[in-house]
């Protein structure tokens, strides 16, 4: 067998597990939303389905530095040096999403004490406005850039060993995170379990990332929730 039929027949596994983890986690995303009435959501079932929604919505953007860093990995193994398996950097990087998750959680938690409510046109008001803005901000734009090339981030973040590979995870998903995270607390006033939000989401960040007018669509796509912001805000203040 060539090195590039073996380098090949890698990529395709990469592919096909991902592919499968993002299949089965919209499975058990798409059965959770039919029980959303059945399911009281305490902090550690909110966890669990956080955690299996990043997978689902976050895992097809997150493909191609995960391929770029199989491939490195896989060279070296043809090199007889010592490589780490893609799953330990994928592990890092949900570890800052579901990070996220329990921040956000704690953040409603707190403000639900106080009287703030999440839920409600006033809310989904305030937050679809905040992340129109946020998807024009110079911020948003250097992580977005990041998150576009795979390779420069691998090359320019690369550190040995496993801890190496989860400290670059941990890395790309803080700059994941910098670039996305607004859109996802939209879904807290719109629903964790609103399917149609989640699949508009998980589309747009795959372009964001991956399509040659990614920038600009992230623009476009601000100037979108701005307005919808606007919209739902005046809402909530006509008689």
């Amino acid at each position: 067998m060539t090195e590039s039929s073996t380098l090949l027949r890698g990529r395709t596994a990469t592919v096909a597990a991902s592919l499968l983890m993002a299949v089965a986690a919209w499975a058990v995303v798409v059965w959770q939303a039919t029980r959303a009435g059945d399911m009281k959501m305490g902090p550690l079932l909110f966890l669990g389905s956080w955690a299996v929604m990043m997978v689902a919505m976050m895992l097809p953007s997150a493909l191609p530095v995960l391929l770029t860093f199989d491939r490195i990995q896989a060279g070296r193994r043809k090199q007889d040096r010592v490589a780490v398996p893609t799953w330990v950097f994928l592990g890092g990087y949900l570890v800052v999403w579901i990070a996220f998750g329990a921040v956000a959680l704690g953040v409603r938690e707190l403000l639900g004490a106080t009287g703030v409510s999440f839920h409600g046109p006033a809310a989904a008001g305030v937050l679809l406005v905040v992340a129109g803005l946020y998807q024009s901000s110079p911020l948003k734009h250097a992580c977005l850039g990041k998150c576009r090339s795979p390779l420069g981030f691998v090359l320019g973040s690369w550190r040995d060993g496993p801890l190496g590979a989860l400290r670059m995870g941990l890395e790309h998903g803080a700059f994941c995170l910098g670039c996305c995270w607004v859109l996802f607390l939209v879904l807290f006033p719109l629903g964790l379990m609103n399917l149609a939000a989640m699949a508009a989401l998980t589309a747009l960040v795959l372009a964001e990332k991956v399509l040659p007018a990614g920038p600009n669509l992230a623009r476009a796509a601000g100037v979108g929730l701005l307005v919808c912001g606007l919209l739902s805000l005046a809402r909530t203040t006509s008689p």
